[in-house]
C-alpha cells in the first residue's frame, strides 16, 4: 500500500538530486533558464508532477525562481570570495566545482570536510567520478575524511516555525544525510572495484558539535571555508503537505578561499594550518 509513495519520493530525490548537481557545476549557470518540466519530465522518466515537487523544493531553498508561463531561472550558485584566482577559473567568478576538479587532478588526493550534510560533496565527487570513469584524470589515492554532527545532538535548524519540538525536521535531515553518505560511499567503492583508483579510503566520524560554518581542506594546501546563514523556507514533506521551517543552505553558502603558500607567515599559510590543526583536534579528540 505504501509503495507508491516511497517511489515516488526516490524519484523526487533522484530529479532534485540532479538539478542541484547540474545548477552547482554550471551546467545551469545563474540566470539561466532550467529546460520546461514536460522535458525534464521526459529525461528523467517521472511524472510533470514529481517535477514540480522537484522544483518547488528548488524554489524553497533559494537555487530558483519559477513564474507561470516563464519558467524556472537559476538565481543563485555557490559563491567563492577568493584573494588568489587562478586563470584556468571562469571569469564569471570562482566556483566550488574547478576548485574540487583541480584537486582531483593530482595523484594524491586528500578531503577533510566538516559539513551538517554530505549533500554538497557528493554533487561535486559524482562529477570527479564521471571523470575518472571517462579517463579523463586518473588520481592513484583518494582519502575522505569527513565530520558530520553526532545524530543525537540537539540541533536549532532545521526546526518548524512554531514547533521547535516536532521531530520531522531532524528526522528530514538526517535522512538527506544517509542518502548522500550512502551514495558517497558506493561512487567510491565503484572506483577502486573497476580498478579506476588503486587505493580510497573514506572514512566518516560523527562529533557533538553543532556546525555554524562549512570547511573544506584540499590536499592540505587549501581551505574553503564558509558560515551557515539561518532562513526561514518552506519544506515539504509530504505532496501537499508545505510547513514554515528555520533552516540553513549549505549548498548556498558563500565560502572564502585560502591557500598555502611558501611563507609559513602570509594569511593564506596560517588560515589553511590552522583549519587543518582544527579539523585534526576535532577527529582525533572528538569525533567517533
Amino acid at each position: 500500500m505504501n509503495a507508491e509513495p516511497r517511489k515516488e519520493g526516490r524519484e523526487f530525490q533522484r530529479v532534485s538530486d540532479e538539478l542541484r548537481a547540474r545548477m552547482t557545476d554550471n551546467t545551469y549557470a545563474l540566470g539561466h533558464f532550467l529546460p520546461s518540466q514536460r522535458d525534464l519530465a521526459e529525461e528523467f522518466g517521472v511524472s510533470r508532477d514529481t517535477v514540480q515537487r522537484a522544483l518547488r523544493e528548488l524554489a524553497n531553498e533559494g537555487w530558483i525562481e519559477s513564474r507561470q508561463g516563464s519558467g524556472s531561472r537559476v538565481v543563485k550558485i555557490q559563491r567563492i570570495q577568493s584573494s588568489t584566482p587562478k586563470a584556468s577559473r571562469t571569469r564569471r567568478g570562482i566556483t566550488l566545482g574547478p576548485l574540487i576538479s583541480e584537486a582531483f587532478e593530482q595523484p594524491e588526493v586528500s578531503l577533510d570536510v566538516f559539513t551538517l550534510t554530505s549533500e554538497s560533496l557528493d554533487a561535486h565527487i559524482r562529477l570527479q567520478a564521471e571523470r575518472i570513469h571517462g579517463r579523463v584524470i586518473k588520481p592513484q589515492r583518494i582519502t575522505l575524511r569527513m565530520v558530520l554532527p553526532d545524530t543525537e545532538l540537539p540541533l536549532p535548524y532545521p526546526r518548524l516555525s512554531d514547533d521547535k519540538d516536532d521531530p520531522r525536521p531532524r528526522q528530514r535531515l538526517n535522512a538527506i544525510t544517509q542518502r548522500h553518505t550512502d551514495s558517497l560511499r558506493g561512487l567510491l567503492q565503484d572506483l577502486t572495484t573497476e580498478k579506476l583508483v588503486d587505493e580510497v579510503d573514506l572514512e566518516i566520524r560523527y562529533a557533538p558539535l553543532i556546525p555554524t560554518f562549512k570547511l573544506y581542506l584540499l590536499n592540505g594546501v587549501e581551505a574553503l571555508h564558509g558560515m551557515y546563514e539561518v532562513i526561514e523556507r518552506q519544506i515539504e514533506f509530504e505532496p501537499g503537505e508545505v510547513v514554515a521551517a528555520l533552516d540553513v543552505l549549505g549548498l548556498g553558502a558563500t565560502l572564502t578561499h585560502h591557500v598555502q603558500d611558501t611563507d609559513p607567515d602570509s594569511p593564506g599559510s596560517v588560515f589553511v594550518d590552522s583549519m587543518q590543526s582544527w579539523f585534526d583536534s576535532v577527529w582525533d579528540r572528538l569525533a567517533g
